[in-house]
Order: structure tokens, then sequence, then C-alpha cells
């Protein structure tokens, strides 16, 4: 977990986080918004829809668990 003083994101969210590092996992280090959704809505069983996918990549976004560089997302190590 990461540790910003800011409360902690919920578990469904850390959950889908550890999810989507299994895609940076595979051999890159970064993957374009849509695929991170795409990949989410596949493989995470706290998704279902595309709302909940964008959500938790706002959110990780939000609190530093991932950055943004020219439309492709990339983990903060």
């Amino acid at each position: 977990m990461k540790h910003t003083g800011q409360p902690p994101l919920p578990d469904w969210v850390q959950s889908a986080y550890q999810t989507l590092e299994r895609a940076y996992d595979s051999g890159t280090d970064e993957l374009a918004m849509t695929e991170a959704h795409e990949f989410l809505l596949a493989e995470s069983e706290d998704i279902e829809e595309h709302a909940d996918a964008v959500y938790v990549v706002d959110r990780l976004l939000d609190r530093g668990w991932l950055y943004e560089v020219d439309g492709q997302l990339r983990k903060t190590e």
C-alpha cells in the first residue's frame, strides 16, 4: 500500500490495482488507458462495468499509484 497521508483506497480498488499489475508484469512498463480499462474488465473479479474500470484508474492516478505520459499509464515505483 502506498502511504500518502490520505485514507487508504477501498479494498476493491487495491485489489483491482493488483490485477492491473499483472498486465505490467507481462513485459511492458506502460499501458494505454483503454488497454488498462479492458484488462480490468476482463481480469478483475471486482470490475463488472466499464465505469468501474474508469473509476479505478482515475483513483489510482489521483493517489499517485499510476501516472500518465502521452496517454500511456505507468506504475509509480
